[in-house]
């Protein structure tokens, strides 16, 4: 094989591998960024709280923001130190 086309492949392989264990979430409370290390990969990019700092109770959101919300609960509330 060319050796361009196999640093290509092992470049792809890497970036794939970082996509599923490493991802980004937006603070609730602060509005800032922060990257953290997933305890499961999933292909989701970018984690955020849409009850954010509210009272809202789960079923008050709408069904993606529901899923968006169980998600942000599961890999930033219960897997991960809030800074």
């Amino acid at each position: 094989m060319n050796k361009k086309i196999e640093i290509l492949l092992i470049l792809i392989s890497i970036l794939t591998l970082m996509k599923f264990w490493i991802d980004i979430y937006s603070h609730d409370e602060f509005a800032k960024n922060q990257v953290f290390i997933k305890h499961r990969p999933i292909w989701e990019t970018h984690f955020y709280s849409p009850r954010g700092m509210s009272d809202l109770k789960l079923l008050e959101i709408s069904e993606k923001g529901q899923r968006e919300q169980i998600l942000f609960n599961e890999f930033i509330v219960n897997n991960q130190t809030i800074e």
